[in-house]
């Protein structure tokens, strides 16, 4: 299965991955991914039962401008063919590019998504961009007859990375893990919003943890310093970040340490799903069809209704594909207030603390 891009990105595609293992028991299942997030699932059980971390490849694992080694994706496809693989599996896009790199990996069969400009495969799924990217994918693998057996991610955890996340959040106190980052800026809360918030918190003696990746140290770092300003002593003590400071294992948990995780729209929202902990996310509109948790008893989300950029005025609900985005990179979210997020966090704590109870 080809399935490149971040760590939602790969979450996403779990269930495909886990409904193919369950109709071909026998078969192993193989992730063509990313090194980063494909880090995350080495030695788990389950699939998928291999990873085989991608080089740069055009359009698939590129950056735009990234420096690409031609020789690297021959040794790529040579070992690919060499694999003999009965099945490849294109669920990382429209297949304008993933396509062709698919099918030169010398598959028996070959199945996946298809805008109407890319290169078909032996079986297609017409790509329309707005789709929820699980339900997508399990579409997918329904061409090769592989019926669902579960429509959400679930990561376990070994008990050193549940050991690691109590040691981070401690367990005197009810916990919120906030993630203020996105790796679009336009999916990012702006960060006096996310000060509002954990500076109610603190107040009602709730510990909060700021997490996430090296872009986010400086924000994270800003957020809590507002905070602590703006705050008594005695609640400062109570929020702390370790941006930067954690591998993907750790993170996860951290978040399944958390009574209560706050995100945008990002990897660690979704991390946070898949090891069961409730969430509270904020949304561009669009991005829920695609990205958005299923269900809403463990799950809220606050929508920003923005439909063009608030700068030039760019119509932004024709996006993937279909046309290219603006290059303004302004908050589509910040008309969410803090209120109404506030309210959800503390009704899925107490909720946390009745289970705890119980």
């Amino acid at each position: 299965m080809l399935r490149g891009g971040g760590l939602g990105d790969l979450l996403f595609a779990m269930p495909a991955m886990q409904s193919l293992a369950a109709a071909y028991p026998g078969a192993e299942i193989t992730l063509l991914g990313t090194a980063g997030p494909a880090a995350l699932l080495e030695g788990r059980p389950g699939a998928p039962h291999r990873i085989e971390v991608m080089p740069a490849v055009p359009g698939v694992t590129a950056s735009p401008g990234a420096y690409v080694d031609p020789g690297a994706i021959e040794e790529f496809v040579t070992q690919a063919r060499d694999a003999s693989y009965d099945l490849a599996v294109q669920v990382h896009g429209g297949g304008r590019h993933a396509n062709p790199f698919l099918l030169r990996l010398g598959a028996r069969h070959t199945i996946g998504t298809r805008t109407p400009d890319a290169t078909p495969l032996e079986r297609n799924l017409d790509y329309a961009y707005y789709q929820h990217e699980v339900l997508r994918a399990l579409e997918v693998v329904g061409l090769a007859g592989a019926p669902p057996v579960a429509i959400a991610p679930r990561i376990a955890l070994l008990e050193s990375e549940l050991g690691a996340g109590r040691a981070v959040c401690g367990s005197e106190r009810p916990v919120v893990v906030v993630h203020p980052g996105a790796s679009d800026p336009r999916r990012r809360w702006p960060a006096a919003q996310f000060v509002e918030v954990i500076r109610r918190l603190v107040a009602e003696d709730v510990r909060v943890v700021l997490v996430g990746g090296g872009d986010d140290v400086e924000r994270c770092a800003r957020i809590v310093a507002e905070v602590r300003h703006s705050t008594t002593p005695a609640n400062a003590e109570l929020v702390t970040t370790v941006a930067g400071r954690l591998a993907l294992p750790a993170l996860a948990g951290v978040l399944a340490a958390a009574d209560v995780v706050l995100a945008n729209d990002s990897g660690p929202r979704h991390l946070a799903e898949a090891v069961g902990t409730r969430t509270v996310a904020v949304y561009w509109f669009g991005n829920l069809i695609n990205a958005g948790p299923l269900g809403r008893g463990r799950h809220r989300v606050h929508l920003s209704w923005v439909t063009r950029c608030p700068v030039c005025g760019r119509d932004c609900t024709q996006v993937g594909w279909t046309a290219e985005r603006c290059e303004h990179d302004v908050s589509f979210v910040g008309d969410v207030r803090p209120e109404p997020v506030l309210d959800d966090v503390l009704t899925l704590l107490d909720a946390s603390r009745a289970r705890l109870a119980a």
